[in-house]
């Protein structure tokens, strides 16, 4: 089932296009990993599927419904961006307190699983402003699975995770892909990603180049690391 269609999505920053003619689909029950270069466009897309920018041209559509003004369509989003900005003031306990009246949800509606799998049960009283970047990453990664959502952006998720909280992150997003959510995940560590992903979308100079099943990329370069089949195949004609 389709969840996100971009359609001739573009955005453009004055007079330059961070994206241009995106036409895109993300299904339900799939993981799909977004790469490219620096400055590709990445977070532009991200952004726009977010509702935090506005796409100049084109629209996106969840569930059939063109998004716009209306930012109830994202409380069925999960985002854990690269870099988080919390309130220094509150304690982690009380952010994850805050972000729970925010979302409207009750007791039931919450999943507190990662807290103790990335031990942070323990940290619960620890002021925002004391923390590592790595125990940073951990907290965002709890508010990106905490309401159960049914689709997860992940914006380099284990940048900065020991190798034990990164695994787990990552099995905590193959879960909410075998439960039939959609997966979105930006990464430059492809060999950290590759196992999870189903398909993979290549964006460079704002443009989608592909986005295409792990196999058929494999197949298509016999390659058998993302890697080294990413430059093999843009070697090639690749009808987008």
């Amino acid at each position: 089932m389709d969840r996100i269609a971009f359609t001739g999505v573009g955005k453009r920053y004055g007079p330059t296009w961070a994206l241009r003619h995106v036409d895109a689909v993300f299904r339900a029950g799939e993981v799909v990993m977004v790469i490219g270069p620096n400055g590709s466009g990445k977070t532009t897309l991200i952004k726009c599927l977010l509702g935090l920018v506005h796409p100049t041209e084109g629209a996106i559509t969840l569930d059939g419904k063109i998004i716009g003004g209306d930012p109830s369509y994202r409380t069925v989003i999960g985002y854990m961006p690269q870099i988080s900005q919390f309130p220094a003031a509150l304690t982690i306990g009380q952010l994850f307190h805050m972000m729970q009246d925010i979302r409207g949800l009750g007791p039931a509606e919450v999943d507190d699983t990662l807290i103790k799998e990335l031990g942070l049960d323990t940290q619960l009283n620890k002021r925002l402003s004391a923390l590592s970047g790595g125990t940073e990453q951990k907290v965002s990664a709890v508010l990106a699975f905490r309401s159960r959502p049914s689709i997860l952006v992940m914006d380099e998720p284990t940048a900065g995770l020991d190798p034990l909280a990164a695994r787990t992150v990552l099995r905590h997003a193959d879960r909410v892909r075998n439960e039939g959510g959609t997966v979105l995940v930006t990464s430059h560590l492809m060999e950290e990603v590759e196992a999870l992903a189903d398909r993979v979308a290549y964006i460079q100079d704002g443009s989608l180049r592909f986005l295409l099943p792990m196999k058929e990329i494999f197949q298509a370069t016999g390659e058998d690391r993302l890697s080294r089949a990413i430059p093999v195949l843009l070697s090639k004609t690749v009808p987008v």
